[in-house]
Formats: structure tokens, sequence, C-alpha cells
């Protein structure tokens, strides 16, 4: 609700926006800036580390090093969230290519995953009538 209240006020501000400006002020609406994408850890990092390492600049609510689920090994990155922007903030100025158990790491603000079933494979995870299945493909 206050997203769509808040577009509105956007959209009636001198009668036109441009559309840029109007796409930037979405995008910054709906992204989240507490949340940091954490990557070029080492394998031997984990959440507790990792919540260690980012403490320091605000009250860490979650921080947690992505597993792959094949091997139980570190996939080498991870996600900190922070309770407000300005500790988040603070945090990625701060430690954006700084080392953390003897890697440099890269430090940026998470893009939310979009909703909806994921994909598997190459092709977008969709069959592709055209790839040698019958029709006038030509295989």
């Amino acid at each position: 609700m206050a997203f769509s209240s808040k577009l509105g006020s956007l959209l009636r501000q001198n009668g036109q926006m441009p559309i840029t400006s109007m796409l930037n002020s979405i995008r910054c609406m709906s992204t989240s800036t507490k949340k940091l994408f954490i990557g070029g850890l080492s394998y031997g990092t984990d959440d507790q580390t990792l919540k260690e390492a980012f403490s320091g600049f605000g009250d860490v609510t979650e921080a947690r090093i992505i597993i792959d689920r094949d091997t139980g090994r570190s996939r080498g990155f991870g996600f900190v969230n922070f309770a407000d922007d300005q500790s988040a903030s603070n945090a990625l100025s701060a430690m954006d290519g700084q080392e953390l158990n003897g890697r440099n790491i890269r430090v940026s603000y998470a893009n939310e995953r979009p909703s909806g079933p994921r994909s598997f494979g190459g092709n977008n995870g969709g069959f592709r009538g055209d790839r040698g299945f019958g029709g006038d493909s030509g295989y």
C-alpha cells in the first residue's frame, strides 16, 4: 500500500515525471538496503565468523553463508542483514575489498530474487520445440 501511494505521489509531482526517474525511484523503493551480498569468501568462513566481521558496523540480524547442497561446502558467498540501512551502508563502504580469512571480499547490496518458479538448465528451464524434437526445425 505504501508503495502504491509513493508511486502515485511521484507521478503527481509537476504533472509528469521522466520515465528514468520514475524507474529509479521504484527500484530504490523495492530494494532493501539492509541486506548485503558478500562474495569471494574463503571456504573456511562460517556464519559466526561472518557475523563477527560485520557486527562492528551495527546490529546484524542475520549472517548466512550459502552452502552447496551436494557437497555441504560453502559456495564462497553469503548475506548479512542489518537492523537499519545506515549500518549496512557503513559496512559496505568499509568492508568492500577488505581481507577476511585470507581473501579479499566483495560487498554490495543484495538483489532480491524474483518470485516465481526457479529455472534449471541452460535455456532458462524451458522446452524449445524447435531444437530437434519434431516440427520443421530441419534436424
